[in-house]
Parts: structure tokens; C-alpha cells; sequence
């Protein structure tokens, strides 16, 4: 199993998988929406989750017309929802654990149907 943020290609092969130019890779970077790490020689380095990210910004651009500042904002708010969602994951998963920590049965039973009512309606949510 490979670390997906786990730095992997140069900018040439990233835009030969990507059948783009690597100004173009320059410029996402530039802009702020894509952020490659970097060697000591200061080359960038793309980690498969990068190569995620920009082949999401290219469909948003290419299929969906997106201008760069729309990819930026819709960037920022997919990374704002998922950062929320982990937050919800963290919170169901306390509440579950505080929940079966209580000792009065009667109220561990109301508590668990909440709970189980509201993790139910929680789904990992993929949008691109």
C-alpha cells in the first residue's frame, strides 16, 4: 500500500499523465490551487493526491467551464466540507463512545437511537 500524499512524480510526468503543459501545472500552482511540494533544489514534486487535485481542476476547467477563480472557490469549499466532515466523524465517534460509557440503561437507550438516527444520515461525500 503507497502513501497517497507521499511526493512521486516531477511536473514533466504529471503533465504527460495529464496531457497538459507543464506551464500550465506553473500557473495552477501559481494561482494557489495546487501546492507541490518541493526538494531541497526547490523541483517540485507531485504525490498522487496532488495528481487528484489537479486532474479534478482540469475537469472543472475543460468539461464544466469553470474560470480559475470559480476552481478556487469551489477547491477551498470541497476542502472546507471535507475538513467538516472529519470533524463530524471525530464528534459521532465521541458521542458513541460517551454513549456507551453511561451505566443507566433506560438513557443509553434513548441516547444510542440518536445517535444511530443521526449517524445513518452520515455518508462520506464525494463531489468530483
Amino acid at each position: 500500500m503507497t502513501d497517497k500524499g507521499k511526493p512521486l512524480y516531477m511536473i514533466g510526468v504529471v503533465a504527460d499523465m495529464l496531457k497538459l503543459h507543464p506551464q500550465t501545472l506553473r500557473m495552477y500552482e501559481k494561482k494557489g490551487l495546487i501546492r507541490p511540494s518541493r526538494t531541497e533544489g526547490r523541483t517540485r514534486r507531485y504525490s498522487a493526491d496532488d495528481v487528484e487535485e489537479i486532474a479534478r481542476v482540469t475537469r472543472l476547467a475543460r468539461d464544466l467551464g469553470v474560470n480559475l477563480a470559480g476552481i478556487e472557490i469551489i477547491l477551498k469549499m470541497r476542502r472546507r466540507m471535507l475538513d467538516m466532515q472529519t470533524q463530524i466523524e471525530d464528534l459521532t465517534s465521541y458521542v458513541r463512545t460517551e454513549m456507551g460509557e453511561a451505566s443507566d440503561p433506560a438513557s443509553r437507550g434513548k441516547s444510542e437511537a440518536l445517535v444511530r438516527a443521526a449517524s445513518s444520515h452520515l455518508k462520506p461525500v464525494d463531489i468530483f
